[in-house]
């Protein structure tokens, strides 16, 4: 079986890792982690958005490119190696792919064209504070013309940022998905500190009043959804780690190499060959696991074990691989101005959104148990 990316796959890869390696240099990169505005390059933004990549998984008839979620991942990872300083995830995994999926036509042909043109920004709240993903904790009460929201969402990715945004409620037929226009009455966004700088958001609803036509798949469609958005999220996640996974494997071969002590570069002594051979292959584990699950989506077949097994092998491997980095790097592999650190600090972070390596285990587990 032939395994290669094709030639037009392979061409959408080549576009990301040029435009994103161009926009995110390391000096760019720490400015906008140093300034006091939301870690969010908006020309680097435009630019991917003008070269078709936001939309490359938006169907044709929505000005997008009609392609699959193996795409999708292949940008992602490209994202992950430059650490690039854009609402990519947020936008497309979490936003543009539900309403692709489950979107009215009108959904469909007001948000779908902005999204290809990298004009909107998008997200999910899906998480809160206490409860499980599939059971909200923010109510959505029908009201005559719609419904009102109240609750609390923590943790929402870009949630500073985003021109809409998908939110979980729980209402009197299960959970449903509502489109939010952040800056409507009653939503306040509180940006959060974060380790990596990533930008996230508490979202807090206090009566917000949606039209009937802001629920997105209909009212008893909320749990597939967010199901939906799960699986492809925790796959989308797997590839933006192994982009940071290879990023740090590569810069800290190469400082192996020129790093000499007792005359001789530190990548000839066995306990640093030994380090970095193991990091090697948990990063090809990563890679082989998130393809796969990447695979699996694009072409329909069931992946949510798949899944939860990438997800926990790509956190287990990502605190290994980057801690190893610093721990090959020494003193400079601490240095916040240094990259190795900042894909240290991305590799936690990707690692806790959305659960990390325990919360799949028992997701796995209980799999296993109900099969």
């Amino acid at each position: 079986m032939d395994f290669r990316y094709d030639e037009e796959q392979q061409a959408i890869f080549d576009l990301a890792a040029q435009i994103l390696s161009e926009g995110s240099p390391a000096e760019k990169l720490l400015a906008l982690e140093r300034g006091d505005g939301p870690r969010f390059d908006p020309e680097l933004w435009a630019r991917v958005g003008e070269a078709g990549l936001v939309g490359v998984a938006v169907p044709a008839a929505y000005d997008g490119g009609g392609l699959s979620f193996l795409e999708v991942c292949g940008v992602l990872e490209h994202v992950g190696r430059t650490t690039a300083a854009i609402p990519y995830f947020e936008t497309v995994v979490l936003g543009g792919l539900a309403i692709a999926e489950f979107g009215s036509e009108a959904q469909k042909q007001s948000i779908l064209p902005e999204i290809a043109a990298g004009k909107k920004i998008l997200t999910a709240a899906l998480l809160e504070p206490e409860g499980e993903i599939e059971r909200p904790n923010v109510e959505a009460t029908a009201t005559k013309t719609g419904f009102r929201l109240n609750g609390v969402k923590s943790y929402v990715p870009a949630g500073q940022l985003a021109d809409l945004v998908l939110v979980s409620a729980a209402t009197d037929v299960g959970p449903a998905v509502f489109l939010v226009d952040p800056k409507a009455p009653g939503v306040s966004v509180l940006p959060l500190e974060t380790t990596s700088h990533r930008p996230e958001a508490k979202l807090t609803f206090d009566g917000v009043e949606v039209d009937s036509d802001a629920l997105l798949g209909g009212l008893r469609a909320g749990r597939e959804i967010i199901e939906w958005i799960d699986v492809r999220a925790n796959a989308a996640l797997c590839n933006v780690m192994l982009g940071c996974l290879e990023a740090a494997l590569e810069t800290t071969a190469e400082y192996s190499k020129t790093r000499k002590q007792f005359d001789q570069p530190i990548a000839m002594f066995q306990s640093v060959a030994h380090r970095e051979s193991d990091a090697y292959i948990d990063t090809q584990t990563v890679r082989l696991s998130a393809l796969e699950v990447a695979w699996r989506i694009a072409v329909g077949r069931e992946a949510d074990e798949a899944v939860a097994i990438a997800k926990h092998l790509a956190s287990e491997a990502g605190f290994r691989v980057t801690f190893a980095a610093q721990h090959i790097h020494g003193g400079i592999g601490v240095d916040r101005e240094y990259p190795v650190h900042r894909y240290y600090v991305h590799a936690r972070h990707i690692e806790l959104m959305l659960g990390g390596s325990t919360h799949h285990l028992r997701r796995l587990g209980r799999m296993i148990a109900a099969a």
